[in-house]
């Protein structure tokens, strides 16, 4: 469906949040091509926006698997920053946290460079010693670009984080997830 980002967030709360949904996700495309994600967290934010990058769908794998509709386990790597955590949990946080360890399939968040990677897959016990991965799909990476406090709101909205890409890109050392 669309909806009307004029309203700002009371239009978002009122519209999703009291109908019992955790998280509002917006996928931007251009020329067919997704290009930015912004994850927002009901019902009081906060708002992440992301430049969207690398995107495999599952049918562009070769050799993937079919999802099954066990909940999947989330693993977090690399999360260690103020900032990170942050990020982190509301990454963790799209997930259901009881996960049904039935279906051995696991979503990955890695952070490396300030860049997410996603990848979802199942995990096979061979032996006691060996365990046999198969990627179900899709992949596709994260960077972040800001950190909205509260939900989604672009005329009043206070920033917690936004990149600069002036100040930012000066250490190639310094990394902020």
């Amino acid at each position: 469906g669309t909806f009307d980002t004029t309203t700002g967030s009371s239009g978002i709360n009122a519209e999703y949040g009291d109908n019992g949904f955790t998280d509002i996700i917006v996928v931007n495309e251009d020329m067919k091509k997704p290009n930015s994600i912004i994850v927002s967290h009901l019902p009081e934010g906060p708002t992440a926006t992301f430049r969207l990058t690398s995107v495999t769908l599952k049918k562009q794998l070769t050799r993937h698997g079919s999802a099954p509709s066990h909940r999947p386990e989330v693993i977090l790597n690399n999360f260690s920053t103020r900032l990170g955590h942050s990020v982190g949990r509301m990454m963790g946080s799209l997930f259901h946290y009881d996960p049904q360890f039935r279906g051995r399939n696991c979503v990955t968040f890695h952070n490396q460079r300030d860049f997410i990677f996603f990848r979802r897959h199942r995990y096979v016990f061979k032996n006691n010693v060996r365990v046999g991965l198969q990627e179900l799909g899709p992949r596709f990476t994260l960077k972040l670009r800001r950190l909205q406090r509260g939900t989604f709101d672009t005329t009043t909205g206070e920033y917690e984080w936004y990149y600069n890409h002036k100040q930012m890109d000066v250490n190639r050392r310094t990394f902020f997830l």
